[in-house]
């Protein structure tokens, strides 16, 4: 039993690497071989942690040349277009100003109910406000309404905004994330007057507080109502 239990930890730690050293993607984002790949190590886990008469090796190895193999096929990716069209396959468009195109539909396999379930996905529940859509290599669909249908922005209205900018955490669950400060060239003392401000006695109070680029900051402290602040940042 102890064996089968060190055994799993080992395994459980080398898949945890590969997957981690292979990309943050989810598993609807994933490229062919790189669900391919995800499938592939699932299964070789399995063998190693479910029967000790098989050396261990013999799960680890396969995991191991995997991963190498998935590191040179992202490589052949980023530099050959043609190995990424072979591999990947490259963006189908499923509806164009002449309507659906029931053939590149049939190449991809997809029934008129797939296309329809994922425009759905994309909010789009009119196929004819739709003057584009697009079948990524993924099989995400990506969507581009007809002019009269878009959203309204700010530039159509000669509106000035200010800036986008980021919303950083700088406490999460009592806690404080050092490395988001120097985003806004801050430091730890920054946090001193606020939570003095708002009789905050302990750190570990505080749920979460963000701020952005502006100096607007959300904090709430636990089981207790949010609110907004204003703070000076450095420009």
């Amino acid at each position: 039993m102890i064996t089968l239990i060190i055994r799993s930890i080992i395994v459980y730690c080398i898949v945890l690497f590969a997957v981690r050293i292979m990309g943050k993607r989810q598993i609807g984002d994933l490229q062919p071989f790189e669900l391919v790949a995800t499938l592939i190590i699932a299964d070789l886990a399995c063998i190693p942690m479910s029967d000790s008469t098989i050396p261990i090796a013999f799960g680890i190895v396969p995991l191991l040349t995997l991963v190498i193999l998935h590191h040179l096929f992202t490589l052949l990716n980023r530099k050959s277009i043609n190995f990424r069209k072979l591999i990947n396959g490259k963006p189908v468009i499923v509806i164009d100003k002449n309507g659906i195109n029931y053939s590149a539909l049939k190449k991809l396999n997809m029934t008129l109910n797939d296309l329809t379930e994922g425009l759905r996905g994309c909010q789009c529940f009119n196929i004819s406000d739709v003057a584009y859509a697009i079948v990524e290599t993924n099989g995400n669909i990506s969507v581009m309404l007809k002019s009269n249908i878009q959203p309204v922005s700010n530039e159509n209205l000669k509106i000035k905004v200010e800036e986008e900018s980021i919303t950083l955490i700088l406490v999460n669950d009592g806690k404080i994330i050092k490395e988001n400060f120097c985003y806004f060239g801050l430091d730890e003392n920054f946090l001193q007057p606020i939570l003095k401000q708002e009789n905050i006695k302990n750190i570990k109070d505080v749920l979460i507080l963000t701020i952005d680029k502006q100096g607007e900051i959300f904090l709430q402290e636990k089981n207790k109502s949010c609110k907004t602040l204003k703070a000076g940042i450095p420009k």
